[in-house]
């Protein structure tokens, strides 16, 4: 098995190098920490920018960006919208956008839509196997009772003992082919694309390393996405390996990607990676951030 690669805060010698952390989340959709306090998080792990990219909603962005201002953070606006293409769930960043922009937001609400039909779909497939009360229990874990999601049903299994921990619960239980996965309708690709960039964003392909498509699939993913407008793509990422950072540094450069990097935090002991402490980009790609720092 390949090892992850290093830990640690990004050199901040050029921008390429900057640390910045432009993927986390917030109590404002799955993640464990309200938005100051993970701003505030950020700025004890030394983040030199930083995006909030919860799933699909904008709401936790104003008060993350007033608690930047206020520490200091360079900050930019983000969201992570979540994908269906070809049949599989892809997740898109969008960064740089007008936060008051009125189709981004009607986009990300159509989106939003179907979360509690699924989350009580996952209950009842979870309840035939003799868990039960899994609705409730993730709603008590959902800081946004309509973005109730995967990761809070999966902190109540924890806390219920069904498992030692998020990971295992997705492995177990709701990755896809599990008893508790149920496929949802997402967003078009195009779609996302094009609600990010009418808002003046830019949009960013994230963790590639975690869709299991094969080559292929990922080649025509990247081919639509750039025929969409996207422009970057997630090099390094907590769920990516040392080789995963060299197989999508290649993909950037054969597609003329602008890099991207992010922890993809979501609560403390919970990720692989903390804030700010993923690995520095291959020094000869250009980093997305060169936008906004």
């Amino acid at each position: 098995m390949s090892r992850r690669p290093p830990s640690g805060p990004a050199r901040s010698g050029d921008s390429r190098a900057r640390n910045a952390d432009l993927h986390c989340h917030s109590t404002a959709s799955d993640g464990g920490l309200e938005p100051a306090a993970l701003v505030q998080r950020a700025a004890e792990q030394g983040v030199e920018l930083l995006a909030l990219t919860d799933h699909d909603v904008l709401a936790g962005v104003a008060a993350a960006r007033d608690a930047a201002t206020r520490l200091g953070v360079p900050f930019v606006t983000g969201v992570e919208i979540s994908v269906t293409y070809a049949g599989r769930t892809v997740h898109v960043v969008g960064l740089g956008f007008r936060l008051d922009d009125e189709d981004l937001a009607k986009g990300l609400e159509s989106v939003r839509g179907g979360r509690l039909g699924r989350a009580r779909a996952i209950a009842g497939e979870l309840a035939a196997v003799g868990i039960e009360g899994a609705y409730e229990g993730a709603l008590r874990h959902a800081g946004n009772p309509q973005l109730v999601s995967r990761t809070h049903f999966a902190r109540y299994l924890v806390e219920s003992g069904v498992a030692p921990d998020v990971p295992r619960v997705f492995e177990r239980y709701l990755a896809e082919g599990k008893p508790g996965y149920v496929p949802q309708r997402w967003a078009g690709l195009p779609q996302a694309v094009g609600w990010i960039r009418a808002a003046g964003g830019v949009a960013v392909i994230a963790h590639p390393g975690r869709y299991r498509g094969g080559d292929t699939w990922l080649w025509s993913l990247c081919s639509d996405f750039r025929a969409a407008g996207g422009i970057a793509i997630e090099v390094v990422s907590s769920s990516h390996t040392a080789d995963d950072v060299e197989r999508f540094a290649q993909v950037a450069r054969e597609f003329g990607f602008e890099a991207s990097r992010g922890s993809d935090f979501h609560a403390p002991g919970e990720t692989h990676a903390e804030l700010g402490r993923a690995a520095p980009l291959p020094r000869d790609l250009v980093p997305v951030w060169h936008r906004f720092a």
